[in-house]
């Protein structure tokens, strides 16, 4: 297949592209074509804008550009970058299949279990309605809507609402592993918040796993069957680095710091990827011990 992907030097992308080119003819989506050919290889064809596209002969199109939801403050000038970041791109990316005579047969474009908002410790899936109308929801529910203006009866779109991605050279981990291996890491306020997450090699294969399974369609968590809570998880990391992990971050203390950014981190969802396990995909790693191991041992 000939694929379009954007978002191709993130932490996703830069794991899924030597796995689509093994197989496909994969053109990337970029600011600066020259960075992304000397981190993805010469095996992909980067351009910087979507005005170098026919999309007549594409046959799939990957989603994956933003500006990285955690890195700033959220101002209202931030908020608004996170929107147009998304939700601009995938509406250009729309607007180009419909105008297709042969449009691409799926577009597979992001989003996030942010989708569903702060919840309890229901489990939930891609069923669920009673969604909380905050930011992260927001965002989530606008770049989805962006990208459902492509569907057609030529074109399927599935939407990947995400969870933590762990990865070993990135990502939570990356951020979370310098306080753990100090002994200063624990829950954050009363830690029993949701942490929907999934293995990169999981992430990847779900990926591939849509793309050859035609009749998937609309939202897809990408997340793994055992979601834990904050304080599970932290003391599973803490397990699998041999360090104590009982120093408790206050709530108060994040809100001053990150603001309303910290409800990412005090609020959650505990989600099951339905969709997923329906279609047969056979998880690699369903447990975060086995997860964790895998990257850090």
């Amino acid at each position: 297949m000939h694929i379009l992907i954007t978002g191709a030097t993130g932490l996703i992308g830069r794991h899924l592209c030597p796995e689509l080119t093994k197989e496909h003819q994969l053109t990337v989506l970029t600011r600066n074509p020259a960075n992304a050919t000397k981190q993805l290889g010469e095996n992909i064809h980067a351009i910087d804008s979507l005005t170098e596209v026919d999309f007549n002969n594409l046959d799939c199109i990957i989603n994956l550009a933003g500006e990285p939801i955690v890195n700033k403050r959220w101002s209202d000038e931030q908020k608004q970058r996170l929107r147009d970041s998304r939700i601009m791109l995938t509406q250009q990316i729309s607007a180009a299949i419909y105008q297709c005579d042969t449009p691409p047969h799926t577009f597979i474009s992001g989003s996030a279990v942010g989708f569903y908002g702060r919840q309890s410790t229901s489990v939930i899936d891609e069923s669920f309605v009673d969604v909380t109308p905050e930011f992260s929801h927001q965002l989530c529910h606008d770049w989805e809507q962006a990208a459902l203006q492509a569907e057609s009866v030529n074109t399927r779109v599935c939407l990947l609402r995400t969870g933590i991605v762990l990865a070993n050279n990135g990502g939570v981990l990356a951020k979370m592993l310098p306080p753990f291996k100090l002994a200063l890491g624990g829950p954050i306020a009363e830690g029993q918040q949701g942490m929907s997450w999934i293995h990169i090699e999981d992430m990847i294969n779900l990926i591939v796993h849509i793309i050859n399974n035609m009749h998937l369609r609309g939202a897809i968590n990408m997340t793994a069957p055992t979601p834990v809570s904050n304080s599970e998880f932290s003391q599973r990391l803490g397990k699998v680095l041999n360090r104590p992990a009982k120093i408790t971050m206050p709530a108060w203390v994040l809100k001053l710091v990150m603001g309303e950014m910290a409800d990412l981190l005090l609020y959650g969802q505990y989600v099951q990827p339905t969709k997923a396990l329906d279609s047969n995909y056979c998880f690699r790693y369903k447990k975060l011990d086995s997860a964790l191991t895998n990257l850090l041992q």
